[in-house]
């Protein structure tokens, strides 16, 4: 169905002109707080905020109903799993599980098969891409120990981060074991003016303790095997790193309260540095793990629920920069193997919005709808913009910037079952969950890429595009620009 058909008509727009879109009677969720307003889309752009009533001529009308309208998620953590890897997920189910969860832009992760290392092979992956995906996206570059004077060549269409394992896992060979060329990274970074993206974890303890203990013989094990020292440790060379050069560093799914505890006074001591909180290190803790088994099993680990309340308190107080999905489907199969030998990772990009949303509702009843869901744009949406070179086009509902953004009902209580989860794989962690809030409607450029409010969810044209950035780096958040970035 044509999505001009899933939405009220606008008079007579069509006939006469008028805005390509009106959305009307909406709580706008903006940068300046919450408004009673409508929004305008001309050309893929937002035109202006409008009166919630108001009734200018449009060709569609979207009448949001009293219902929130925030900024589209950029979802800066996903692994899609192209190239290579595909019969874990693929761009069509991974942006239609993203476009259900109110997620308009991704940024995709770098260890495929073959991993992203050369900038050559950038526009090689977009082409593969290209006309599967219903959300906007960027790549984060990939870095092994051979391949680190491949960052100089880097151009912002090429990517503007980096990410950087410390350590690996089965999907995840590559890791930087090397001192010297993990303090090369760091300089070049920072000469060129690129973001690290960091799994901070020590690679050294691990290979320690891996030699020292027996494999796991218990999902509940597993955790003992990567423990929060690898993390705490990790975490203590990267500060001095980028005390050091002066990088630009984004460290993401921190896990523990030490870590957190870390990065955050790195941060008030002035260093570029921020940190990533993902959906289910802020919803699951160990005592989950007994029940779910290898559905948990992450990298990094799950922890305790001390530390899901420090992550909590970290995000409440502004000391968390973004949080991430880590979607990083398996198959059930590989789900199922012996202990020793399950990988880690879970599907999540679907569920990112919704999870974070109930969870801060559910922790702070004090709070209003309002006042969380301004917490969540910032985390979601503008941050990831500022940090990643997007703030030009994406991340806010503001005049001029791209028409991304999602209708939230955020007092729907409901249910996930097997029969909504959009991703490849096949299932969620959070089956049986009853979330607060969910995402009804999902525009991309103006163009209404998920409608979920009928008896069937309904999907637009898988016609997202491979992102330009500005300039990245310590204060420097430059404007997307770039004929491939652009309409």
């Amino acid at each position: 169905m044509p999505a001009a058909d899933r939405l009220t008509r606008g008079g007579d727009g069509a006939a006469n002109g008028g805005h390509d879109l009106l959305v009307r009677n909406a709580r706008v969720v903006t940068p300046d707080g919450v408004l009673r307003a409508g929004v305008a889309v001309d050309g893929g752009r937002i035109t202006a905020l409008t009166a919630p009533d108001a009734r200018p001529a449009a060709r569609s009308v979207l009448d949001a109903a009293g219902r929130h309208l925030l900024p589209g998620v950029i979802d800066s953590h996903v692994h899609f799993r192209t190239p290579g890897l595909t019969h874990k997920e693929d761009w069509e189910h991974g942006s239609r599980a993203a476009a259900a969860g109110g997620v308009t832009t991704v940024i995709d992760m770098p260890n495929t098969e073959p991993p992203l290392t050369d900038p050559e092979q950038a526009a090689g992956k977009a082409a593969l891409i290209g006309g599967t995906s219903l959300v906007d996206y960027r790549f984060h570059f990939g870095v092994t120990e051979a391949t680190v004077d491949h960052l100089r060549h880097l151009t912002p269409r090429h990517a503007t981060s980096v990410k950087v394992f410390m350590t690996g896992h089965h999907t995840a060979p590559h890791v930087i074991r090397d001192p010297e060329a993990l303090d090369r990274i760091f300089a070049i970074a920072a000469e060129r003016g690129l973001r690290l993206v960091l799994h901070a974890e020590d690679d050294g303890v691990f290979t320690l303790l891996d030699a020292f203990l027996a494999p796991p013989d218990s999902y509940e094990s597993y955790e003992s095997r990567r423990p929060r020292s690898g993390g705490i440790v990790a975490a203590a060379r990267v500060i001095e790193l980028v005390r050091r050069h002066g990088t630009a560093a984004h460290v993401v799914h921190v896990s523990s309260a030490e870590e957190s505890d870390l990065l955050r006074a790195a941060a008030a001591a002035a260093l570029p540095l921020t940190h990533e909180v993902t959906a289910h290190h802020l919803s699951f803790s160990a005592s989950d793990t007994r029940r779910l088994g290898a559905r948990l099993r992450l990298s990094p680990a799950i922890r305790t629920s001390h530390d899901q309340d420090r992550l909590w308190a970290a995000l409440m107080a502004g000391g968390v920069a973004t949080i991430g999905s880590d979607h990083a489907p398996h198959t059930i199969e590989e789900k199922v193997r012996a202990v020793p030998d399950a990988p880690p990772g879970l599907p999540g990009t679907q569920e990112l919005l919704t999870a974070v949303h109930t969870g801060m509702r559910r922790r702070h009843p004090g709070l209003t709808a309002d006042e969380v869901l301004l917490r969540v744009a910032r985390l979601a949406s503008a941050t990831p913009a500022d940090l990643f070179g997007l703030a030009g086009r994406k991340g806010r509902i503001v005049p001029g910037l791209d028409a991304d953004f999602v209708l939230f009902d955020a007092e729907r209580t409901w249910f996930l079952s097997g029969e909504h989860i959009r991703s490849k794989c096949g299932w969620s962690a959070y089956e049986g969950w009853t979330f607060t809030g969910r995402p009804d409607v999902t525009v991309r450029r103006g163009e209404v890429i998920y409608d979920g409010r009928g008896a069937q969810p309904w999907f637009g044209s898988p016609d997202g595009i491979w992102l330009t950035a500005g300039v990245t780096g310590p204060g420097r958040t430059g404007p997307a620009v770039g004929p491939s970035g652009g309409r």
